[in-house]
């Protein structure tokens, strides 16, 4: 039999073995700028700094002549608003893409090789390329001629130390085959759990399979409601989103339930927050 001291000492060892065991998971919680209802506005880095976020994705905005964040100073004030909240930008959305579809349109080739520089000089990583709408890829022809694009302009983006990110409704499947097709490191998937589940993929299955090395940012929705009271298996997404080892951001892109922004982005944040929390302590 245990003596009162060895008992208590063998208590102690467990809980701190179980302290031990509980990993914090190395995501940090962003939100989008177009969500804020700030699109390429700089008030977007304010805003999500005194809601709580992590960092702010910023839009790069949709011109004529020229993408509107293609404008030095307005880089600048980026920037310096970044530094002086101590709060990063972590990605671009390329959302004149949306306009100029990146299968049918040279235009786009266009943006998308202005896209590297604006995001490299505003400090952020990865560059959101976003194809829905008429810009969806339906077919394995449209896949292939945007992955053979990509591995085209994949060394500009190695260089400036950029990732070329695909947000779209195809599946990890297709997803995996225009990033192998573009044979660059610089091109990863830009994993959307609403975007997939509203296509009737398997979202948890899918993380897991895509692995923490083909993703590049996560995009959190469970819209139209409240995160957690949709469709989605928002603990189950995070026990995905850590088992596979994810190492970035994941950005918030819900909307507002109630009509108000501030309110239900910061109801959408401590919820997820806490699933995160959830997670570590499980261990």
């Amino acid at each position: 039999m245990l003596s009162r001291r060895e008992c208590f000492e063998w208590g102690v060892g467990t809980v701190l073995a179980r302290a031990l065991r509980a990993k914090a998971i190395p995501v940090k919680i962003g939100v989008t700028d177009w969500n804020l209802r700030l699109e390429c506005k700089l008030e977007a880095v304010g805003l999500a700094h005194k809601l709580g976020f992590d960092g702010v994705e910023i839009s790069i905005g949709v011109g004529t002549e020229s993408l509107p964040l293609a404008d030095r100073a307005m880089q600048q004030q980026y920037v310096e608003e970044a530094r002086r909240l101590k709060f990063p930008i972590p990605s671009t959305c390329l959302n004149i893409l949306h306009r100029n579809v990146l299968k049918a349109d040279k235009l786009a080739q266009r943006w998308v090789a202005e896209s590297i520089p604006i995001t490299r000089s505003v400090g952020a990583r990865v560059i959101l390329l976003p194809f829905f709408g008429k810009g969806a890829l339906k077919t394995h022809e449209e896949m292939d001629y945007v992955a053979d694009y990509l591995r085209e302009i994949a060394p500009e983006a190695e260089k400036a130390q950029v990732i070329l990110a695909l947000e779209d409704t195809c599946s990890a499947e297709d997803n995996v085959r225009m990033v192998e097709r573009a044979r660059s490191k610089a091109v990863l998937v830009y994993y959307d759990i609403g975007n997939s589940t509203n296509q009737g993929y398997d979202v948890i299955k899918e993380i897991r399979w895509l692995g923490k090395d083909r993703i590049g940012e996560f995009h959190l929705k469970d819209n139209p409601g409240f995160m957690g009271q949709g469709k989605i298996d928002v603990p189950g997404v995070v026990d995905a989103i850590a088992d596979i080892g994810f190492s970035g951001w994941a950005h918030l892109e819900t909307s507002s339930p109630t009509k108000s922004v501030e309110n239900d982005m910061a109801v959408n944040l401590k919820y997820t927050r806490g699933v995160f929390a959830a997670r570590e302590r499980k261990g």
